[in-house]
């Protein structure tokens, strides 16, 4: 089977790590020569926004998925047309590639999302209380296009263009479900991560599965999902990133249609990993099975500030030392400062044990050039 996969990051060299084991043609479409996918693909040169360039890379395979949503939804639609099948469909891609769109997909279908105003330029008039956080409509990734608006001295540094305006969440915890549907209707989760953001970088620190939430949290979660997954009425894995505030009540904060950092730590973690599943969906076969292995945790591998040129891991020789510390590298060359560079998976028995680990490795790892 010819599979092509728009972006050759690193969720899509994980993705054809996984799939090596199996007898299929992967081909990756990415502009860099020396992307994370260039060495373990059938690769092609080429903009992933670019309509002609997606139409005539994917044209004559069997399937076309992405690793990255910001892609040319109209080349996907063209791929459509042809009779290549697109996973997940160009249609939810194209709403959830814009927040605006992704917005009001939830407000439509009743999906519990924060309060929101939609502005095209600074023109607008805002209407939403201090304090709210500003989302771009379009380009954002890894926290970059998101900023809270504190009060009004901070007004003079939103930017001016298309955004979301969104309440503040008065936030208990982060947390992220992994959910896959394939063609045949089959739909499965992977136990529901508790996200630890980065406070100077906006980027995910590391994760811990599974989180500590009641019952009552875990049935809120529950029916987001099953309103999601109706609503978006197709096949893919997709990450929905929510927050838990203060009062019990969980929101949806954003979905991604692809796999996600939230999800890494499956590959020890879980009976499959979330590359394992996403696999599955693309070929139609059964869902595999995504019980946990007791508690698992997730750290980033970012570059450090101040460091840009030829990567440099310290203290991953010692980690290796460590039992049920699993290394993994994205196969980038450079770093620069908040990249990501790889993670570290940690198994442990307790949510205590598995935090200690995960503080303990963060101390002893750093990201810089030589």
């Amino acid at each position: 089977m010819k599979i092509g996969i728009l972006g050759g990051g690193q969720l899509g060299r994980m993705l054809i790590q996984e799939a090596l084991k199996y007898d299929d043609e992967i081909y990756v479409l990415d502009p860099s020569s020396s992307c994370s996918c260039a060495g373990i693909s059938i690769f092609t040169v080429g903009d992933f926004n670019d309509k002609a360039d997606v139409f005539n890379f994917g044209k004559d395979k069997d399937v076309v998925s992405i690793e990255i949503e910001h892609v040319s939804v109209e080349g996907l639609e063209a791929l459509e047309n042809h009779g290549v099948k697109v996973i997940p469909s160009a249609k939810i891609i194209k709403i959830i590639q814009q927040k605006i769109l992704q917005k009001e997909f939830y407000q439509h279908h009743d999906i519990p999302s924060p309060d929101f105003q939609t502005i095209q330029s600074l023109n607008d008039e805002i209407i939403l209380k201090f304090p709210f956080v500003q989302k771009l409509n379009t380009g954002g990734y890894d926290g970059k296009g998101v900023q809270v608006i504190m009060s009004e001295t901070d007004l003079a540094k939103m930017w001016d263009a298309p955004s979301v305006l969104e309440n503040l969440v008065d936030i208990e915890k982060e947390l992220s479900l992994i959910i896959a549907r394939n063609e045949k209707g089959e739909i499965k989760s992977f136990p529901v991560t508790e996200m630890v953001a980065d406070p100077k970088l906006n980027l995910l620190d590391f994760n811990i599965c599974p989180t500590d939430i009641s019952s009552e949290v875990q049935n809120q979660i529950d029916q987001i999902a099953e309103k999601f997954m109706d609503a978006a009425d197709s096949e893919g894995l997709f990450a929905i990133e929510l927050f838990l505030d203060k009062k019990g009540k969980v929101w949806v904060n954003e979905t991604a249609p692809r796999l996600h950092n939230s999800g890494h730590q499956t590959q020890e973690g879980n009976a499959n990993s979330q590359f394992e599943q996403f696999y599955r969906v693309l070929k139609n076969l059964p869902l595999a099975d995504s019980s946990p292995n007791g508690f698992s945790g997730m750290l980033n591998l970012v570059g450090e500030n101040n460091h840009t040129g030829k990567v440099k891991y310290e203290g991953i020789e010692e980690v290796l030392k460590l039992p049920n510390a699993y290394v993994h590298l994205y196969g980038k060359g450079e770093t620069k400062p908040g990249r990501k560079m790889g993670h570290i998976n940690v198994l442990a028995n307790s949510r205590e044990e598995l935090l200690k680990q995960l503080v303990q490795i963060k101390s002893m790892t750093k990201v810089v050039s030589e």
